[in-house]
């Protein structure tokens, strides 16, 4: 075993979880996993995402960390998914419209999304990922 950590899962909380479960489902172009707990788990090539609603519990979710990023091959279809899903984001960076499919200026090929519960990720193709 490595002495390096090595991330494994990543959690987002949400108030709603068959909505969130539609939404991610349709977003990633993967179903998922339902859990007890509340959770539905998605398998995002070994780093599980899994949305929590935290609501049952009688909290207000907390958005997760700004962002969580990914790497996709086809990054114009999801692209079009989330552009459907109406969750794209409605900030800039580095001048640019975040939700916009563009070329940022660290190279990457990518746009941003943010869900209903205020959780921020970023899709990018891959092969053009900074490292």
């Amino acid at each position: 075993m490595s002495d390096v950590p090595k991330l494994f899962r990543v959690t987002l909380e949400v108030a709603d979880l068959d909505m969130a479960t539609a939404l991610y489902a349709d977003l990633l172009g993967i179903q998922g996993q339902r859990h007890p707990g509340a959770r539905h788990y998605f398998d995002c090539d070994g780093v599980i995402l899994v949305v929590i609603d935290v609501s049952q519990g009688g909290l207000m979710p907390t958005p997760g960390p700004k962002s969580l990023y990914f790497a996709v091959d086809d990054v114009e279809a999801i692209h079009a998914r989330a552009e459907r899903l109406g969750v794209l984001a409605p900030y800039n960076v580095h001048g640019q419209p975040a939700g916009e499919l563009c070329e940022r200026p660290w190279g990457e090929h990518s746009f941003y999304v943010v869900d209903p519960w205020g959780n921020d990720l970023c899709f990018c193709a891959d092969g053009t990922l900074y490292t």
